[in-house]
């Protein structure tokens, strides 16, 4: 038979299943998606472009993998379902040729202070396990080893009873041993209270001495601390006698009569540190998170000195190393170690954690150690912390679906994230990557570009096929991919500086350096090379420095852009001094609520281990007021017509005319200035793109006042068309007499500074040293590090 007629039978004989090679989509209309229909090829590596805020996320992650991951759920039995997260149908018709969808996305893990590098991998436990095999001295099982295991040992006697009147009693103990700190509690640091914080000592309880949040005098809890029977009230707390301090500072819960009802009272340090100071302060409200800034100061556990451990866990050592030291190790270093030890009767084990610790290193994380708290870890570290587990997966024909995995990444760093996205997808798995950088654009098989605008301007498929289809196009992200920012022919001349001196912080060693004031500066480096460390460590948070770092912004679905800048509040006050009614009419989070869907202006409905279900509520119509409420007029408009205005069409509203409003007009110009004029007042916060989120905060800093503003990436999530927008915005403020300091990787933004600090040479102990300052025309000209060497390349010297 010929070589044709052998390719004819094998094309004949194709099997039904192998035809399912397509993801197919039809009438997504999630979110700004407007009745969107599209095709994506399996087992290929498919890019999504588009501006900030044109629907990728909406398409991907809210249709594809919301889809994929509810059809899973379902597959579990009812009890199951019962624990896990109900999700909704997503607003789509058809959803065929689904795989499994596993999301890896840029949430930020958990803050909570005993959550780690190490626990939130496998890596703590296996080590554990190690260390309680080979440890010497021996001391116990696996939690002896874990400082979120505390030691327990209690005895007692329980009584059996054998029938016929015979009773046994049977003594019995239990013992459990932890490795955890007696002293910390596990946590590595110990609070220290300044007592002048938190009342004035000279005033007696009836003159309401505290400068607490909510201790005001009058207030249950103020009341009973002074009729608790323990204290006299009309004595100054200076004067109190030793029994009285204690009560007063460390009483144990006790039961009290106040005005005959059964109340507890507690001393006040162990009432604060159970109210207040065990919260994540990031979870506080402002006011309340100030007093815990200003009152508290965190200092390391001088019994375990940081480490979270007990003695005996810290004794116990494998050579000359212990738990605690391997902990503390950079990752790569460990994995060295690890690779030296040779016991073949934890043989598997050993090879386990070697794999996993070489995933670190491999994915560009080795800088890291394993007792980093998993709160301080950036948007991008943490994304690719969440890839370890999947880079030896066994499993095939997965959809994994990442969002801008190359978030935090050098230039240099970004080729190694691609190669690792090119692997996943040659072991027969589709790979959907939402994306703005070129870089990880360039790998695409297929591209698929949303927009052409943000917002209702978007929603639709502007293009779709290969990288140079994509390039030929005249879609705007076709038009800018080859964009090349050119370097200055001038820069500004510095005002002042601010000198940093021994900076220490982390990896940092002892660095000296001066930072230019009046201009724009840019400290960049690999990612770990300390830019964080210096800027956010070492420059002093003091009255004229504005920071906007890259923690997200918390909210709601009550909450919006309007609420969020606190621009509602001059509309409030404006709406009820032309009325001659209260302010809070004119929030929906209060009396002017619809009372059929308390302002949410949608009603849910539990269907228990079922999809919630919500409906437009009926009263409303969905505009979240009540109909007497939306009697009352603002230049021509009710409340819920200016909420669906656009930031733009609300800027003009307010400017002029009878609804002049000065106050709202300030913050509609911020707003419009980072490039967000196309949002609507009242859009819930849930549905912001993550781009939209971190210019909605830098909007709602730039009213701070202040001298000195620091940037954390601001360019994180930004299309390339949205970056030259930003550059505007940064040469304004620089321009209005300010001074700019940004932690940056993009090249775009390094070519437009007047002044460039590159932090390196490389991350965790190889990097922490200043490698050059200058210009950017200087670092091109030397081309001396890595960052020099990306930056001639991107403007082409």
């Amino acid at each position: 038979m010929s070589r044709a007629m052998k390719a004819g039978a094998q094309a004949a004989a194709v099997h039904e299943a192998d035809s399912h090679d397509l993801i197919r989509v039809h009438g997504a209309r999630e979110n700004n998606l407007k009745d969107v229909s599209i095709e994506i090829p399996k087992r290929r590596l498919t890019v999504f472009t588009g501006v900030s805020g044109s629907g990728k996320s909406s398409l991907v992650f809210d249709t594809i993998a919301a889809e994929s991951q509810r059809l899973i759920n379902e597959t579990y039995s009812s009890f199951v379902q019962g624990f896990m997260p109900t999700l909704a149908r997503p607003e789509v018709d058809v959803l065929d040729g689904l795989t499994t969808a596993i999301s890896v996305d840029q949430q930020r893990m958990g803050s909570d202070p005993r959550s780690t590098v190490g626990t939130a991998t496998d890596a703590n436990a296996m080590l554990r396990i190690l260390f309680s095999r080979l440890g010497k001295p021996h001391i116990g099982p696996p939690s002896a080893y874990s400082f979120n295991v505390a030691s327990v040992s209690a005895s007692g006697g329980f009584t059996v009873d054998r029938g016929a009147e015979k009773t046994k009693t049977e003594k019995v103990s239990f013992n459990r041993t932890g490795g955890m700190c007696t002293h910390c509690e596990g946590r590595g640091t110990v609070t220290d209270i300044d007592l002048t914080q938190l009342y004035d000592d000279s005033k007696s309880l009836n003159e309401d001495p505290f400068t607490i949040p909510t201790y005001t005098g009058g207030g249950w809890v103020v009341r009973i601390i002074s009729e608790s029977g323990f204290l006299d009230p009309d004595k100054p707390i200076r004067k109190y006698t030793k029994q009285e301090r204690h009560d007063f500072l460390y009483r144990e819960p006790t039961k009290v009569k106040v005005n005959g009802i059964n109340l507890t009272y507690e001393g006040l340090i162990p009432k604060l540190q159970k109210s207040m100071l065990s919260k994540d302060p990031e979870a506080m409200q402002p006011h309340i998170r100030a007093f815990v800034e200003r009152a508290v100061t965190f200092t390391s556990c001088p019994e375990c000195d940081g480490t979270r451990l007990s003695e005996g866990a810290r004794a116990s050592k494998i050579g000359k190393i212990s738990i605690a030291d391997a902990c503390a190790m950079e990752i790569r270093d460990l994995a060295e170690w690890v690779r030296g030890l040779d016991e073949p009767s934890v043989a598997p084990l050993l090879a386990a954690l070697r794999h996993s610790l070489d995933s670190f290193v491999e994915i560009g994380l080795g800088y890291l150690s394993l007792d980093r708290a998993a709160g301080t870890l950036s948007g991008g570290e943490a994304q690719r912390v969440k890839m370890i587990r999947h880079l030896g997966s066994s499993l095939t024909d997965v959809t994994y679906v990442f969002d801008e995995p190359t978030i935090g990444l050098h230039p240099h760093d970004i080729q190694r994230m691609n190669d690792l996205l090119l692997r996943l997808r040659d072991k027969g798995n589709t790979v959907l990557v939402v994306e703005h950088k070129p870089e990880a654009i360039a790998i695409a098989d297929h591209v698929v570009d949303l927009g052409p605008g943000a917002g209702t301007a978007g929603g639709t498929i502007c293009f779709e096929g290969t990288v140079e289809e994509l390039r030929a196009s005249d879609t705007i992200t076709g038009r800018h991919l080859d964009d090349r920012s050119t370097l200055k022919d001038s820069v500004r001349t510095p005002t002042g500086k601010l000198a940093i001196r021994g900076a220490s912080a982390n990896n940092l060693r002892e660095v000296d350096v001066d930072i230019p004031l009046g201009v724009l500066t840019v400290v960049t480096g690999v990612a770990g090379s300390g830019k964080s460390s210096l800027v956010h460590g070492s420059i002093p948070v003091e009255e004229g420095v504005v920071s906007v770092d890259q923690a997200p912004i918390r909210g709601s679905r009550r909450s919006n852009p309007a609420t969020y800048t606190g621009l509602l509040e001059p509309i409030r006050k404006a709406f009820a001094k032309a009325n001659g009614v209260k302010p809070a009419l004119f929030s929906a989070n209060s009396e002017g609520a619809c009372p059929a869907c308390n302002g949410a202006g949608v009603i849910y409905t539990d269907l228990g281990m079922m999809a919630g279900v919500a409906t437009t509520c009926e009263d409303c119509e969905g505009k979240r007021f009540q109909p007497s409420v939306l009697e009352y007029h603002f230049g021509g408009r009710d409340i819920s017509e200016v909420l669906a205005m656009s930031v733009t069409e609300a800027e003009a509203f307010f400017a002029d005319g009878e609804a002049r409003t000065p106050a709202a007009h300030r913050i509609l110009e911020r707003l419009a200035d980072v490039g967000l004029g196309y949002l609507t007042l009242g859009q819930p916060l849930t549905t912001l793109s993550g781009g939209e989120r971190q210019r909605l905060k830098l909007a709602t800093h730039m009213g701070d006042k202040g001298g000195v503003y620091v940037l954390d990436e601001p360019t994180t999530g930004l299309h390339l068309a949205d970056v030259e927008q930003l550059l505007g915005l940064l040469d304004r403020l620089v321009d209005a007499g300010k001074s700019v300091i940004v932690i940056e990787h993009h090249q775009a933004v390094m070519a437009h500074a007047d002044w460039i600090v590159d932090l390196g040479p490389g991350a965790g102990h190889d990097g922490g040293r200043v490698v050059f300052e200058g210009t950017p025309a200087e670092l091109v000209a030397a081309r001396s590090t890595l960052t020099g060497e990306h930056l001639a390349e991107y403007v082409r010297a």
